[in-house]
């Protein structure tokens, strides 16, 4: 095992490790303690949190079984991390650690409830998580709050993925598409998937089977690259729009779900266009454009967290 720290200092802007992976954007993490998305502290905490990695290209060639925490403050303190193998391009990769936050902040209009969630949660970035397993999470948030999203997701790892050690502990990888594609629709239901299980053993088959990948839309303009991802099955604008922003590095887009949706009608109600594209359009307009997924994260866990 190897371990090491990088120091928050050395970044440009600051950062908060629990506002970042229990904000709503990835389910691939687990908290130490168990309280993932359920028991939220002030900040301030030194919680350990655990993900296995899978091969990412241009990051790392094998899986790396990942623990991080952070101790200090948001400005100075340092993310320690323990880990299979050099930890660091996968933390800066994963936790968009090389983002410029002070200078896309500055760059983003001057909006009152943009600046109060930013005061709120200051030091959150967006992840980019690895595709598949993106996918499959968000394929499983319809109509779900957060905390049961993350049951699936742990669920899915405990029952179907490898098992990976580290110092003599055991954690449980992301199935890969193969492994969810030979699983029936009954077996993926049993794990309280739902009516979302022959969405994600669809979905998975296409992957395996090479018919399709999300990567597939990674290069191509915004708009194509969110109609690439929906064809797969269960996967529709909003769907899509979370993957391409905390997945595919496209922090342009702004999913419109029920949190975005009441926040233009009860503060920007001329974004809302009628249609799911050109209310996009619009509120990615009024959230400054090339980083309107920034906005739009900030916005959606301070109201999630009952900030307003």
């Amino acid at each position: 095992m190897e371990r090491g720290a990088i120091d928050i200092v050395e970044l440009d802007g600051p950062f908060d490790l629990q506002a970042t992976v229990e904000s709503g954007q990835s389910y691939l993490w687990n908290r130490a303690d168990g309280g993932t998305y359920e028991a939220l502290h002030a900040y301030g905490g030194d919680d350990w949190y655990e993900t296995v990695v899978p091969p990412i290209p241009d990051v790392t060639d094998e899986r790396v079984v990942v623990r991080a925490r952070q101790v200090g403050g948001i400005h100075d303190g340092t993310l320690e991390w323990e880990a299979s193998t050099d930890a660091v391009p996968v933390l800066r990769h994963m936790l968009r650690l090389d983002d410029d936050l002070d200078s896309i902040f500055d760059s983003m209009p001057d909006l009152p409830l943009v600046n109060r969630a930013y005061d709120s949660y200051e030091g959150m970035r967006l992840v980019r998580d690895p595709a598949f397993p993106c996918l499959v999470s968000f394929i499983c948030s319809a109509q779900m709050r957060v905390a049961r999203i993350h049951g699936m997701q742990r669920r899915l790892r405990e029952t179907y993925g490898d098992d990976v050690a580290l110092d003599g502990e055991s954690y449980h990888a992301f199935p890969t598409p193969e492994q969810l594609a030979d699983r029936t629709e009954a077996e993926l239901r049993d794990l309280s998937l739902g009516y979302r299980a022959p969405y994600v053993q669809r979905t998975a088959e296409m992957v395996a089977t090479g018919e399709a990948s999300p990567r597939d839309a990674v290069g191509l303009p915004y708009e194509d690259a969110r109609e690439s991802l929906t064809r797969f099955v269960g996967v529709g604008d909003k769907v899509a729009d979370c993957v391409a922003l905390f997945s595919l590095g496209y922090l342009e887009a702004v999913p419109l779900d029920t949190w975005i949706r009441t926040t233009i009608a009860e503060y920007y109600p001329e974004c809302d266009r009628g249609s799911y594209a050109e209310t996009s359009s619009a509120i990615r307009e009024r959230f400054g454009g090339e980083y309107a997924g920034y906005a739009q994260t900030y916005v959606f866990y301070h109201l999630r967290a009952g900030g307003e």
